[in-house]
């Protein structure tokens, strides 16, 4: 190993000394689903991009999660051959490319931990993976069922085993979520402060982007830059080029990437501070921190989605928007139209990290009754990194069939006040540790 504890992500770092460390974890994971398995070795293809269909231009590159939560440099047409006992082995892909930028020479710090056999072909090195009768390949590229029976390739139960390691993360991997979390909480700051009526989303997302130093593929996410109404629109992607002739408000729903781990944040802000689209702002701000406050080793996932209407419902009659009592609104409905979505997710590798939906036997663990998107079913353990985000949005395909059955129950002004500003939602990434969780987006604007 070489001296340098640190890899720079502009002026932040991440403390390399942590990776071995990671690695040794990954590989008792790695064996013990390699036994429950029946398998005696595991290939981890790191992928390759594909041509968009009629072109020579290619679908940018995103790394196989798995091979990037072994390795954290993600070049394509590589491998990671995992055995136990065995020092893990890496088929590096150093291509002779002068169309293309060649990938970086491996580091000591990361690289001294495996057996590298470099190689120059897309697929030839496949032909060194010798005795296939025993072997779990985990991937999805063309090339693997050219090369090895239907039945190896991402085997259901080594997978899962997997995806189950994948949900509590070493301290290499809170490093680089936390990392993830400072780069994009700058972003987040650069476009808060550039808010201002002449924007247009586009323009707001541009910002992000030089802020965070990332250009679109290196992002974990697309941008969610949306202005007045657009914020009532959940995964409001089509950035307008143009500002709108009047600003309400600004919802913005980005993250960033640290060797390869993501972060995933929002934040509401009104053009017009004081007015009802603020005070709704504050009080969803008030009830995601009492949300996180209870995120807790063995809390059912489930109970604070559900925890979540109730707060919102209490919100909600506090502003004058809904005039009847939580209990109430719950039990018509209502909170459902003003909250649609789940309350949050597991983070990691992907955005909507694996295994949120199901127990430790890989059995489905139910969604509430009636809540058909949240995604994380599970009861928390210590390492679980996830987001919490409630929103209150005025989406009236949602709203008016109950406006139009319970009149009496909104206060049309207050909805009506409301409207052009879209939606507010609050998110935040979570670890969940023996005692009080840590907030890692909260930790990072503090930061700044």
């Amino acid at each position: 190993m070489n001296q340098v504890r640190a890899v720079a992500y502009a002026d932040r770092h991440v403390d390399i000394t942590l990776y071995p460390a990671h690695l040794r974890r990954l590989l008792d994971v790695a064996e013990q689903a390699l036994s429950d398995s029946g398998h005696a070795r595991i290939l981890i293809h790191s992928g390759g991009a594909s041509d968009y269909f009629l072109d020579d231009r290619q679908v940018p590159f995103k790394v196989n999660p798995h091979y990037a939560w072994f390795v954290p440099e993600h070049s394509q047409h590589c491998g990671v051959l995992i055995e136990a006992g065995q020092k893990p082995q890496l088929f590096l892909h150093q291509p002779l490319d002068f169309w293309h930028a060649a990938p970086a020479a491996p580091e000591a710090w990361w690289a001294d931990q495996f057996s590298i056999h470099p190689h120059q072909d897309t697929h030839s090195w496949l032909d060194q993976i010798n005795d296939c009768s025993d072997l779990a390949v985990i991937g999805d590229d063309p090339l693997l069922v050219q090369r090895f029976q239907t039945s190896a390739i991402n085997p259901a139960r080594l997978l899962q085993s997997l995806h189950l390691g994948r949900t509590t993360k070493t301290d290499w991997e809170i490093s680089c979520l936390r990392l993830a979390s400072q780069l994009a909480a700058g972003a987040h700051q650069a476009v808060a402060d550039a808010m201002a009526p002449g924007q247009s989303e586009f323009a707001l997302h541009l910002i992000y982007q030089r802020a965070a130093g990332q250009c679109e593929i290196e992002l974990p996410y697309g941008n969610i830059v949306a202005l007045n109404q657009h914020c009532a629109v959940l995964h409001f992607t089509a950035l307008q080029k143009a500002a709108p002739a009047q600003l309400h408000s600004l919802l913005i729903d980005a993250g960033a990437s640290a060797l390869g781990y993501a972060s995933d944040i929002t934040r509401s802000y009104s053009a017009n501070p004081g007015d009802l689209y603020a005070q709704l702002i504050a009080a969803v701000d008030e009830l995601q921190l009492q949300l996180v406050e209870q995120v807790r080793v063995g809390m059912d996932y489930r109970d604070l989605h559900v925890q979540a209407h109730r707060l919102i419902a209490a919100a909600l009659q506090q502003l004058d928007v809904v005039r009847l009592a939580p209990d109430e609104q719950l039990d018509k409905g209502i909170t459902r139209a003003f909250f649609p979505h789940g309350l949050g997710h597991y983070l990691g590798l992907q955005v909507h990290d694996v295994a949120g939906l199901v127990d430790d036997a890989g059995a489905s663990i139910a969604r509430p009754e009636n809540h058909p998107f949240l995604r994380l079913t599970r009861k928390l353990v210590a390492g679980n990194v996830l987001t919490i985000e409630p929103g209150v949005y005025i989406i009236d395909q949602l709203l008016q069939p109950l406006l139009d059955k319970y009149p009496q129950a909104f206060n049309l002004k207050a909805i009506a006040a409301l409207r052009p500003c879209g939606g507010v939602r609050i998110e935040d990434d979570v670890l969940v540790t023996s005692g009080a969780p840590v907030n890692l987006t909260r930790e990072a604007f503090a930061g700044l």
